[in-house]
């Protein structure tokens, strides 16, 4: 499953450079699926969403740090562990229950995010 930053988040900004996908933006910023990854042109994500990678995004909070969770790969495939969650010093950065994906399904979401073969 993705990260999810909770409303508890105090805007410390440590997660952000710590995200291989740059899945973590800070509050209110628009955001692209191109930025951090190797994603060009109109892409299907794995998730059947068809998406044009260099279009701006609405935030997904006006308030805090996010995650974007079609980017969030819980680090699979480049950490043993989250990086956002392990920087966090108020433990903010938790399991997203509402976007659960297996071990295999977020390291091939990795692999297409970085085109890696």
């Amino acid at each position: 499953m993705a990260i999810i930053i909770t409303d508890e988040c105090i805007n410390c900004g440590a997660c952000e450079p710590e995200c291989p996908n740059t899945a973590i933006y800070e509050g209110a910023e628009e955001w692209r699926y191109k930025d951090g990854t190797s994603l060009t042109g109109n892409v299907v994500l794995p998730n059947g969403k068809a998406v044009d990678t260099a279009q701006l995004q609405m935030p997904v909070s006006d308030e805090f740090y996010f995650i974007v969770p079609d980017k969030c790969t819980e680090c699979k495939g480049f950490h043993d562990e989250p990086q956002c969650a392990a920087v966090c010093p108020v433990d903010c950065c938790v399991p997203d229950t509402d976007h659960v994906e297996s071990e295999s399904s977020l390291l091939a979401k990795q692999k297409f995010l970085h085109n890696e073969d």
